[in-house]
């Protein structure tokens, strides 16, 4: 039976699901630039890495209006043909596996009536619920209006590529449209926070300008090495970790646990994910952090290395993104702290540290093994 990955996510109180092919990347929502004479759909466009990306957001698609955007939102990077866009979401989920006979794509449940059915290309229905799989070609339907808008930012932002990063974003919005200062007046609305976020406090403003501010400069990290690994984030109370993406099975929330007898503590028990048993692994005690209970509803990483399938429970799935190798600062050789000979190294992100993970060495010299004493 032909099965197809999706990528699971909510907004409001429905979820849905688009194909992973076209998943590029995935952040939380930075500040944006809204342009006036945009597409109905679209909310505005961001600078990825010297990219102008347009921003899209399924309420306007089905002429809505947008509740005010949160610190907690994502952004989910779409590549649809030659076009690149981004979509703005809740909460991303996990990567789920359906055959075709979960999909139904001829008519829909009434729970779902009040999505366009243009926007749909099937319904799976599983015992989590009802799973909207969408159709990318529905998701940028005024293409002709939002191409030209781009093109312009875009022939900008490389003229300006050599301009200090501080300065970039003030010229975008400056300099997105044709010089001409009466047209350029008429295209951009300079106040996303007015638009979008209009009870934001100035702390949280100034998280959002942070978010676009580094996934513009990162374009000049780009430039140093070809090298970049990608990371998934994942949040520890006040720590953050990055786990190699090519490790990294999928994302899911611990919906079923079976507690397994006479085993260590760190084996929290197994799960039943879509058929197949994976056991729930706890690292927190390999890397010295403070432990608690593991609850039905905690997220957990599904990782696989060669034929070890495991899931790591965490208290958060922040992001993917991807690192350079040159921003990782390796750990010196004499390693004081036991837990830090599982991390490759360290890097910047959202101002704090970020340690990268060496999973394979956690699973072979962590102690991990189920016949290990507690």
């Amino acid at each position: 039976m032909e099965t197809k990955q999706y990528l699971k996510f909510r907004l409001h109180d429905l979820q849905y699901g688009i194909d992973t092919a076209l998943v590029q990347e995935i952040f939380q929502i930075p500040e944006i630039t809204p342009i006036a004479e945009a597409s109905g759909d679209m909310i505005g466009l961001v600078n990825l890495r010297g990219q102008i990306v347009p921003m899209m957001h399924l309420d306007l698609l089905q002429e809505h209006s947008v509740k005010s955007f949160q610190l907690s939102d994502y952004v989910i990077i779409l590549q649809w043909e030659d076009l690149q866009f981004g979509m703005i979401v809740q909460q991303v989920n996990e990567v789920i596996e359906l055959n075709a006979e979960l999909i139904n794509s001829n008519s829909f449940d009434e729970a779902i009536d009040k999505i366009d059915s243009a926007l749909i290309s099937g319904v799976a229905t599983l015992e989590i619920g009802n799973i909207i799989l969408l159709e990318p070609k529905e998701l940028i339907p005024q293409i002709e209006s939002v191409l030209p808008l781009i093109w312009d930012a875009q022939a900008q932002v490389d003229l300006m590529g050599a301009s200090p990063s501080s300065n970039a974003d003030q010229q975008l919005k400056q300099e997105v449209s044709h010089q001409d200062d009466e047209l350029q007046t008429s295209k951009i609305i300079s106040d996303f926070y007015d638009l979008y976020c209009p009870n934001t406090i100035p702390e949280a403003r100034a998280i959002f300008r942070q978010r676009a501010d580094n996934l513009r400069q990162s374009d000049e990290s780009l430039k140093l090495t070809t090298e970049l690994m990608p990371l998934a984030v994942i949040g520890f109370g006040s720590e953050y970790f990055g786990v190699d993406l090519e490790l990294v099975r999928g994302f899911t929330e611990i919906s079923n646990l079976t507690p397994i007898p006479c085993c260590p503590n760190h084996i929290i028990g197994n799960m039943n994910l879509r058929g197949e048993i994976v056991t729930l692994v706890d690292i927190r005690n390999v890397l010295n952090l403070p432990t608690h209970p593991v609850k039905i509803g905690s997220e957990a990483v599904v990782v696989q290395l060669d034929d070890i399938v495991a899931g790591l429970p965490v208290e958060q799935v922040l992001e993917m993104v991807y690192l350079n190798s040159a921003d990782m600062t390796p750990l010196s050789g004499n390693v004081s702290d036991i837990s830090e000979q599982y991390v490759r190294g360290t890097a910047f992100f959202q101002e704090k540290i970020l340690k990268v993970l060496d999973i394979p060495k956690i699973f072979t010299q962590g102690r991990l093994a189920v016949n290990e004493e507690a």
